[in-house]
């Protein structure tokens, strides 16, 4: 490690086995607080590189607890947060109506960090179980299409990065990297993210792991969603293709909204919005950002044709009241499932 920092300092790039093996050995717990703390200093000033992240995301799925089974119609809505901007849980909300709507979901996420509520306190506070085991998760997704992957329980080894994490304050590499360690290894993905210049990098590196269609989404008005407030930068990874390219609610024939109306103060609020957006009595603002994000999933998951297409497919599957019922379903099955 005092040779890779040596290197660093000098402005090298790691390349992605020289990261592979870096990032073995941090989750092995055989780097210090301080060497992971002038590492990540060093990458978050001259940028993370492609070949570093490669490594690195490729090192953290060798490591992780799996979901054994067969990824390629998976779905993942993880973000990777950060924005500060206090909204409700808009992508689990997006998970329940893609499930609803017959998308296999592995929802990857957490418990709140620098959030009001995270997807891990939404879904208790919305009685969805969460499954605490790789065969609970499995079971989840053959028998309601859906799971709840809490990252702690598939991620162990991050532990040890931790502690230099919390001591910096600031985002780093691992902030980019959770989003791209699935432990389903869904291949298509709506991957929100605080700054949309990091968007090439992670397609690239998405790209070279073997991932299908994902699109990470970046709103102007600091969200990591696709918002309705005005206009969503967007990077599109499509069959080794990656494009950029701007989205606006106009463009799929939806209204912009307020940012206050989808703003929250805990997980308990959270839930109750999440709640009146799958039965349809959500306003307008809650409805139309649930929507769009919505709509990205169907297409990434290749169940819509378009973004317009997933917008119709996702108001008259609410309207119809299937993802309500969809819904109660698995709240219904609480009683069967530990959580986390």
């Amino acid at each position: 490690m005092k040779q890779q920092l040596s290197s660093l300092v000098e402005g090298n790039v790691l390349t992605e086995e020289e990261a592979y093996q870096t990032m073995t050995q941090i989750m092995n717990g055989e780097v210090s607080t301080g060497q992971l703390m002038s590492m990540l200093s060093i990458m978050r000033h001259r940028g993370e590189a492609v070949e570093e992240m490669t490594g690195f995301v490729r090192a953290m799925r060798a490591k992780m607890t799996k979901l054994e089974m067969a990824p390629d119609d998976l779905v993942d809505t993880c973000g990777t947060g950060g924005d500060s901007s206090s909204t409700f849980n808009i992508s689990t909300a997006v998970s329940i109506i893609l499930a609803a709507l017959d998308v296999k979901v592995a929802k990857h996420g957490n418990r709140k960090v620098s959030s009001k509520s995270g997807s891990a306190d939404v879904l208790e506070a919305l009685r969805v179980p969460i499954a605490s085991t790789p065969e609970q998760g499995v079971k989840a997704i053959t028998e309601k299409g859906m799971t709840f992957l809490f990252a702690p329980n598939y991620h162990q080894a991050m532990k040890h990065a931790v502690p230099a994490r919390q001591e910096l304050g600031f985002r780093t590499v691992f902030n980019l990297l959770g989003p791209m360690a699935n432990p389903a290894n869904a291949r298509r993905q709506l991957i929100g993210i605080y700054d949309t210049s990091y968007a090439e990098k992670m397609a690239e590196t998405l790209r070279q792991l073997g991932s299908k269609n994902v699109l990470f989404v970046t709103g102007r008005d600091g969200l990591d969603e696709i918002t309705m407030t005005g206009v969503t930068d967007v990077v599109e990874l499509k069959d080794g293709k990656i494009e950029r390219f701007t989205l606006s609610p106009e463009d799929l024939g939806l209204t912009r909204g307020k940012l206050a109306e989808i703003q929250i103060t805990d997980s308990q609020q959270s839930a109750e919005l999440i709640q009146q957006v799958l039965s349809g009595e959500a306003n307008d603002s809650a409805m139309t950002i649930v929507t769009m994000n919505a709509a990205a999933g169907l297409y990434v998951a290749g169940k819509a044709a378009s973004l317009t297409d997933g917008v119709k497919r996702v108001k008259d599957a609410i309207n119809s009241g299937s993802v309500q019922t969809y819904f109660t379903s698995i709240q219904e099955e609480k009683e069967n499932c530990q959580y986390a």
